[in-house]
């Protein structure tokens, strides 16, 4: 899927829940905003390191 952009001037973030098909998930770090489609039947890891997001993948 795609990355969506916070706006640096209101530190927004505006989302337009009609463009997103399925169930997905929003994740934010370092003012970077990620949304990934979940799968129907696996799990879905997201691995940190430090207090950052290194890794998201499905299983």
């Amino acid at each position: 899927m795609k990355d969506i952009i916070i706006d640096p001037s209101t530190m927004k973030l505006e989302l337009d829940i009609m463009e997103i098909t399925g169930t997905c998930v929003l994740v934010v770090c370092d003012g970077k905003v990620k949304v990934r489609e979940l799968p129907t039947h696996r799990e879905y890891k997201i691995v940190t390191h430090q207090g950052k997001v290194k890794r998201m993948r499905r299983e």
